[in-house]
């Protein structure tokens, strides 16, 4: 079998925002893995609008240019890693949009999730393991909560507590193994 390719995407395009050093710290854990090739995709490089399509995504005729590169994009991918702060009780705006973008390209591949907030960003997985289900993406039981007040340093600078690089390799192995079963549906 081929190398796994999970992409982390990171969920927030916030001015000062916290999740590229999160994501950052992600793909850095996600180096010394050997199952998977890991690609940060940030959200902030793919400026979507609003859902602007014609069509449902299920019907898979996308009209727009940025929603054909979007969805080819997602495609190239056996799984994801989520990266989300939790706004308001939930994920930020503008990665529920990416994902409302396409959908067959989520199909039958594997998703984990790694959140930041007040409360770890809970809330805001657990919107986002819902929105996975719908899109036929199996998602691993094992992800990674941050604290604001005990990860970071004023709120800002992230110093994530050394517990977490278990439930990081936890996570890495729960996507690696789901992913690489998911990959054979879709072969």
């Amino acid at each position: 079998m081929s190398t796994l390719k999970i992409a982390v995407i990171l969920g927030s395009t916030r001015p000062g925002r916290n999740g590229k050093a999160v994501a950052d710290w992600v793909i850095d854990r996600a180096g010394a893995r050997t199952a998977a090739e890991y690609e940060l995709i940030d959200l902030a490089d793919w400026p979507l609008p609003f859902m602007d399509e014609p069509l449902a995504p299920s019907m898979g005729q996308y009209q727009g240019e940025h929603t054909r590169a979007w969805a080819a994009k997602v495609a190239e991918y056996d799984g994801y890693i989520f990266v989300t702060p939790e706004y308001n009780h939930s994920l930020p705006a503008v990665l529920k949009n990416a994902i409302d973008f396409a959908y067959a390209e989520w199909n039958n591949k594997t998703a984990a999730f790694v959140s930041y907030g007040t409360v770890g960003g809970v809330r805001a997985v657990e919107h986002l393991r819902t929105i996975a289900s719908e899109l036929q993406l199996a998602h691993v039981r094992q992800q990674l909560c941050f604290s604001l007040f005990t990860d970071f340093e004023n709120f800002s600078l992230f110093k994530p507590g050394a517990h977490h690089d278990t439930a990081a390799a936890g996570l890495f192995e729960q996507l690696e193994s789901w992913s690489a079963a998911m990959k054979t549906l879709r072969t």
